[in-house]
């Protein structure tokens, strides 16, 4: 999938979370999207989203209206937890990249969904990871860098991500994010958005609430 136009419209953002965001930041509304890259649903909102519904609502309703995609982990999926660092240290590595490496995380999904990877350590978990964030130019190295766990003595920190990824599951926590994919519009919960939607159905809803 090509994700230039996506890309482009990245802004130059203060925000240490920019590849999170597409549309300006300054706009006058702002869509958030709570996925777990795990999620069936989350698969399908983020496809909507991404290939049809933002590209068309930037050419019709121009820089109103920003859409940030948020972090909404599954914890009875472990391993969704991984996807999401992989996720964030992509951001760390080079932030245009995130949109892809979601893309390519929704891509690949089924390959972390629980009968596929019960049997594989954390460790060999980031190195499947660290083979798709490659296949996108993503220095390999440092990549692993963020995620892996040091041989030292067990203090428990963690890794090098662990602080990025606490910062979205607060957020998620004090937002009453509960299920997977949920959305936002001027940071109210809207139940009634569906993850099948296409433009149409985003259009109406938007024109009615903007």
């Amino acid at each position: 999938m090509d994700l230039s136009k996506l890309d482009q419209a990245l802004k130059n953002v203060s925000s240490p979370y920019s590849g999170h965001r597409t549309g300006p930041q300054g706009a006058a509304h702002t869509i958030e999207y709570y996925v777990d890259f795990t999620c069936p649903f989350s698969r399908r909102i983020f496809n909507n989203l991404t290939k049809e519904v933002i590209p068309n609502v930037q050419a019709e309703f121009g820089k109103s209206i920003q859409f940030i995609l948020r972090h909404q982990v599954q914890p009875w999926h472990p391993q969704s937890t991984l996807l999401h660092e992989a996720s964030l240290a992509v951001e760390k590595v080079d932030p245009k990249k995130f949109l892809a490496y979601a893309d390519k995380l929704f891509d690949v999904q089924r390959d972390y969904f629980d009968e596929a990877c019960h049997n594989l350590s954390r460790t060999q978990i980031y190195h499947s990871l660290a083979d798709h964030a490659a296949s996108l130019g993503i220095d390999r190295d440092e990549f692993l860098g963020y995620l892996l766990i040091p041989d030292t003595e067990p203090r428990n920190k963690g890794n090098k991500i662990h602080g990025d990824l606490k910062y979205h599951i607060k957020l998620a926590r004090q937002n009453g994010i509960h299920v997977s994919p949920t959305v936002l519009v001027d940071g109210v919960i809207d139940s009634s958005v569906s993850s099948s939607w296409g433009y149409n159905e985003w259009k109406d809803w938007l024109e009615a609430k903007l």
